[in-house]
């Protein structure tokens, strides 16, 4: 949706003789086709909180109203500045403002392939799901994520050395053409996790001693561990303080990513996230299994979303050291060794 321009339109017109004196008659003047026998077809792309203000100055820029002033005059009238959607519209030269208008309220054309990628996923699910989707090969985009840097994808910050973009596609809901590239669509995800991590998040990572690839990493942990969005910040303060006390994580989804790889995971038939780990899963030598290595694992082990990453930015303040899952979801909390023994006891039997 984009913004209304009744601020605006306030401001402008009062001083002019007012909104309705400009519909009587300088709008109803001004409002005729550019070319009236131009009645060829202009795409025309509506960004996501695009302005009223805005639109109106593209299509002027695209030859297709005489007027930006018409254009805002007539949205406002209509009280349509919010309803207009982004997305693509088939608009022409030979059309009135008013009809352009009309057009633009109506909803935009959904002419391409919509996908949605879920917080916590691996890169090789959405990848499987680029593919049945038709948009491209999964190797395609397996390719750009391991990639990393070397797949040029416009990040404000640079990968580290060696780093996948494995939680850098940021999950949620997006439209490409149809015909679009792997590249398009992996860029349109790396884009967005740029839009969403603000400087302000990135700010507050560091505050906590964490480069952004540490903090992505970490909350990459928390989503796959947190089934209660409530939950995300005290199983983040949990992490962070066993990293200060220079505790191993033992967090389990590291081992299931180990253990799960794309190939492996349909031999094996478990999927990509193995749920029941066995003792020799616990001690797999792999720089992700983080019961047999301290610190965190070289990078992210699915995409997180935006909540998981706020969450390692503003955890919650506790002393919590261990928590373990109660079998409904949520998960209890102890500070020491003899409070965690006792949860184990009670929830694990």
């Amino acid at each position: 949706m984009i913004g209304g321009v009744g601020y605006f339109a306030y401001s402008l017109f009062n001083g002019v003789g007012g909104l309705q004196g400009l519909l009587r008659g300088g709008v109803s003047q001004l409002d005729t086709p550019v070319n009236p026998e131009d009645s060829r077809k202009v795409v025309v792309t509506v960004q996501p909180g695009e302005s009223a203000v805005q639109i109106g100055d593209d299509l002027a820029a695209l030859g297709l109203i005489r007027s930006p002033l018409t254009f805002r005059t007539l949205v406002e009238a209509r009280g349509v500045g919010s309803s207009i959607e982004s997305g693509e519209y088939e608009l022409s030269p030979s059309m009135t403002t008013g009809e352009i208008v009309t057009v633009l309220s109506r909803g935009a054309k959904r002419s391409g392939i919509t996908i949605t990628i879920p917080e916590g996923w691996r890169a090789e699910q959405s990848a499987q799901k680029v593919q049945e989707l038709g948009i491209a090969q999964s190797d395609e985009v397996l390719g750009l994520v391991r990639g990393g840097a070397q797949s040029g994808m416009p990040l404000a910050e640079p990968l580290p050395a060696g780093a996948t973009l494995e939680g850098y596609l940021f999950p949620q809901t997006y439209e490409v053409a149809k015909g679009a590239s792997a590249r398009t669509l992996v860029e349109m995800m790396a884009k967005q996790f740029d839009k969403e991590v603000t400087p302000q998040l990135r700010q507050q990572m560091i505050s906590r001693g964490l480069t952004l690839h540490q903090a992505v990493t970490l909350a990459s942990i928390v989503e796959r561990e947190a089934a209660i969005p409530a939950e995300q910040p005290l199983i983040a303060s949990v992490y962070l303080n066993r990293l200060r006390q220079d505790m191993p994580l033992q967090a389990d989804p590291t081992v299931q990513f180990a253990v799960a790889s794309a190939d492996l995971a349909q031999a094996l038939g478990f999927g990509y996230w193995k749920s029941d780990l066995s003792r020799d899963d616990l001690r797999l030598p792999s720089p992700y299994n983080t019961y047999v290595q301290h610190g965190l694992p070289p990078g992210p082990i699915c995409s997180p979303g935006l909540a998981a990453l706020e969450a390692v930015a503003n955890p919650a303040d506790t002393d919590y050291l261990y928590f373990v899952a109660k079998g409904d979801g949520s998960h209890v909390f102890a500070k020491n060794d003899a409070e965690h023994a006792a949860n184990v006891e009670r929830y694990r039997r």
